[in-house]
């Protein structure tokens, strides 16, 4: 199944959007510099790996994100949160709706597609979920794709959680889901990271205790990796 182009992409979008404003409640976006001017709102979208799951809160890569930018002169909130270990696109979707994240966000991060390749799933069937949870999340950016990050599927294959699993099988169906992931980010105008390089080189203290999850180290590589381009989201008009 191929991603809707052209006419059906901006009526997605549009559906998207209007969904969002009904949901949200609107307001003015935040004026940099201004004395008393509210932080700067970030939304992170996902499944284990953005709830941290094995990892102290204060460690999971969103919150490692806003504490960077915070670092850099950034006014930026502390990240709310829709994700929950297990979570396909499927999933997610329902979430949105009964967490009912409250918007418009200057930034939103978006890491899905793991568990729907783990459970069998191909990526023809993964590209139009993620099409749909990619319009979602450019409708709580104010419609603005250039403030939303998609950040790419980790390799779980490579961790002692998958030691007897084809390894070489796993890698390709992640590839072709960060294919699909990729190509529709950069089809709508948001942010592509890619982190799965960094998972693929793995060290003996870079998975907590279950031998899959990332640990502290490893989301503190992703956030150097994501930093620069959340920097460039919050400079959009």
């Amino acid at each position: 199944m191929t991603a809707p182009a052209g006419n059906a992409w901006r009526t997605l979008l549009a559906t998207a959007c209007l969904a969002a404003v009904a949901a949200c409640a609107a307001h003015d976006p935040p004026s940099r510099g201004t004395k008393g001017a509210p932080a700067l709102r970030y939304l992170a979208l996902g499944d284990s790996y953005t709830i941290g799951e094995g990892v102290d809160e204060t460690a999971r890569w969103p919150n490692a994100l806003a504490r960077a930018l915070s670092e850099r002169g950034v006014a930026i909130g502390a990240p709310g949160i829709v994700a929950r270990t297990g979570w396909t696109t499927d999933e997610l979707d329902a979430a949105i709706d009964r967490a009912g994240p409250q918007g418009p966000c200057d930034l939103v991060t978006l890491l899905i597609g793991v568990n729907d390749q783990y459970r069998g799933g191909d990526a023809g069937s993964y590209r139009p979920r993620l099409v749909r949870l990619l319009g979602r999340a450019i409708a709580f950016a104010r419609g603005d794709p250039a403030r939303v990050i998609v950040v790419s599927i980790p390799d779980w294959g490579v961790t002692p959680f998958a030691a007897d699993r084809d390894r070489t099988t796993i890698a390709a169906a992640i590839d072709r889901f960060n294919a699909v992931a990729r190509d529709e980010a950069l089809r709508a105008g948001a942010r592509w990271v890619d982190i799965t390089p960094l998972t693929r080189a793995i060290g003996a203290g870079d998975v907590v205790a279950d031998g899959l999850h990332p640990s502290p180290a490893m989301y503190a590589r992703w956030v150097e990796r994501i930093l620069p381009e959340a920097l460039a989201a919050l400079k959009s008009p």
